[in-house]
């Protein structure tokens, strides 16, 4: 999974039953999300693995109990650099900061993302004020956002704070909000998504619900409608986990998937047109998922005090929100 440990110590898996016929280096790539599956064939035809104590070849089919051992090395880490880009900061103090993160940046440096990074505009706006505790390529970062999902995005100044506030993260005590439009009108005016989360049997970029894999977590969501229109429909939505794309994956599992999810919803844009039914305006309003994480609870790391801060909705979820209620109200 995402979360496994890169190092030259061996590492190894049992193939459980929802894995069997499955490639080795497609099994492989399952787990080390941070390799490319060209990466770990090479380090399968080297030698580095091993499958019940025997060599094997990628293509190698697995088995339900078969014990999988594998060498990786560790990926060469670069170190962020400083980057003048502007930032929109909600709030900062000695120990904190709050940032509203705009859609299409994506939060630390990885592999094939090393420029236009929110730490590299961190490391510009604050310098050296930033904790280290998540590594030279995470100055500050204690939690994320996807790419194309805009809002706030709390950042620690300290260890100590990271600390703190970390431990908050993994206590669940930390309330996020966020603001969704969705293809589709739920059911209920408010309900619990409670489904577990795994790594997309196919498609190693993408999540799915997976109730019977033995690497899926569980991961709960709450919703509220906030408004609805003809075909459409404004969210509240707090997860009450912190899985990767949990609320998308949810989302997409009730049948009203997040507006402009290319990922899991299909559709890439939307037009003015569309909303309108004016089949000649062509004027795009939306290119990426209308998610947006407005609203952040959490009690500060050094004073203790309850704080909440929020971010304004962006101005291209607000341009197609304002469209929706002129043109798609439901009646």
């Amino acid at each position: 999974m995402t979360d496994r440990l890169l190092s030259s110590e061996p590492v190894e898996l049992v193939v459980g039953p929802s894995d069997a016929g499955m490639r080795l280096d497609a099994f492989l790539a399952q787990q080390f999300l941070q390799y490319s599956r060209a990466h770990l064939r090479r380090v399968i035809t080297a030698g580095g693995v091993r499958v019940d104590g025997k060599g094997g070849k990628p293509a190698f089919r697995l088995s339900p109990g078969q014990k999988v051992i594998i060498v990786l090395p560790e990926i060469p880490r670069q170190t962020a650099q400083p980057e003048n880009i502007p930032l929109d900061i909600l709030y900062y103090d000695d120990e904190i900061a709050a940032v509203n993160k705009p859609a299409g940046m994506v939060v630390h440096p990885a592999r094939g993302h090393w420029k236009g990074t929110l730490v590299g505009a961190l490391q510009y706006h604050f310098g050296q004020r930033l904790s280290r505790a998540g590594g030279p390529t995470r100055p500050g970062v204690v939690h994320r956002l996807d790419r194309d999902t805009s809002g706030v995005i709390l950042v620690a100044r300290s260890d100590q704070a990271h600390a703190r506030l970390a431990a908050q993260f993994q206590a669940r005590t930390i309330e996020k909000e966020y603001f969704a439009l969705v293809s589709g009108v739920p059911e209920r005016h408010s309900d619990y998504i409670d489904c577990p989360i795994g790594v997309h049997p196919q498609q190693r970029e993408k999540m799915a619900i997976r109730r019977h894999w033995s690497h899926s977590r569980p991961a709960r969501t709450y919703y509220e409608v906030l408004e609805r229109f003809e075909g459409f429909a404004a969210l509240r939505v707090v997860p009450l986990t912190g899985r990767t794309h949990q609320i998308r994956v949810h989302l997409d599992h009730i049948g009203c998937p997040v507006l402009c999810d290319k990922q899991y919803g299909g559709r890439r844009q939307i037009t003015r047109g569309e909303i309108r039914r004016d089949p000649t305006d062509s004027l795009v309003l939306l290119e990426r998922q209308a998610l947006h994480a407005r609203r952040i609870k959490f009690i500060h790391p050094t004073t203790a005090c309850p704080m909440e801060i929020e971010a304004p909705l962006p101005h291209d979820i607000a341009t197609v929100l304002h469209e929706l209620r002129t043109y798609r109200s439901a009646r």
